[in-house]
């Protein structure tokens, strides 16, 4: 029987340094997420969810434990290989937006699209189709200057989803905004999950934006100290 977890995580550590000054960021850590979940992953400063979420990335590698992501075991692949993984199979919003400054709302969201060499027309049609999802019809040609906090974090979340994604993750994705335009983005990303089934794993500290996801997974000193979904008692 083939398991159903998009991603599980075994007994993953993460150790930073060497011998005395040596800190265990992720001690033990268990996890499996499926196609399709909407998970919010909470916990004060240094409790590892940061550490984690980078694991999941494939921008840093666990000191030991197994990563599997779609059956196949992401620990083992060379750089080059977990590169190819994020650039066909995941997409990223960050808390600071990360858009070029000078470049156009159209060009921001194609730049995954060139790096996968994908030719100017497609580029094109396919970055302006994600704009439309996300709200911004008609704003291809603004800058970063000319946007709004939150249009430009909508243009960062048409910029992750317009290589069509299996898994986002967003690390703080409303803590630049105000309570309202975080809320819009909120709704935008549940939106996302639940009509194209895109797997979101996000990154907050905010209980208020915690509570769009299906699933809240607490972490305090590097380990899993609650695991539910929303709406059962902590």
């Amino acid at each position: 029987m083939s398991d159903p977890a998009l991603i599980r995580l075994s007994a993953i550590t993460k150790t930073f340094g060497r011998g005395q000054v040596a800190f265990q960021a992720l001690k033990g850590i268990d996890l499996a997420i499926e196609t399709g979940e909407f998970v919010a992953i909470m916990g004060p400063s240094g409790s590892g969810k940061s550490t984690a979420m980078n694991i999941l990335g494939c921008l840093d590698t666990p000191t030991s434990g197994s990563y599997e992501f779609e059956g196949v075991r992401v620990e083992q692949l060379s750089r080059n290989e977990r590169a190819l993984l994020r650039r066909h199979y995941l997409g990223f919003v960050f808390q600071g937006f990360n858009l070029l400054a000078r470049t156009t709302a159209l060009e921001n969201v194609e730049l995954p699209l060139i790096y996968r060499g994908e030719p100017a027309a497609a580029r094109h049609a396919a970055a302006r189709a994600a704009l439309e999802q996300v709200g911004l019809a008609g704003w291809e040609h603004h800058t970063p200057g000319e946007l709004s906090g939150g249009q430009q974090q909508r243009v960062a979340i048409a910029r992750a989803i317009v290589t069509r994604p299996h898994v986002l993750l967003a690390d703080e994705p409303t803590g630049n905004l105000d309570t309202r335009t975080g809320e819009e983005i909120m709704a935008l990303i549940g939106e996302l999950n639940r009509a194209q089934g895109i797997t979101v794993l996000m990154v907050t500290h905010e209980p208020e934006m915690a509570a769009h996801a299906k699933r809240v997974v607490r972490f305090v000193d590097g380990r899993v100290d609650s695991d539910r979904r929303n709406g059962e008692p902590a």
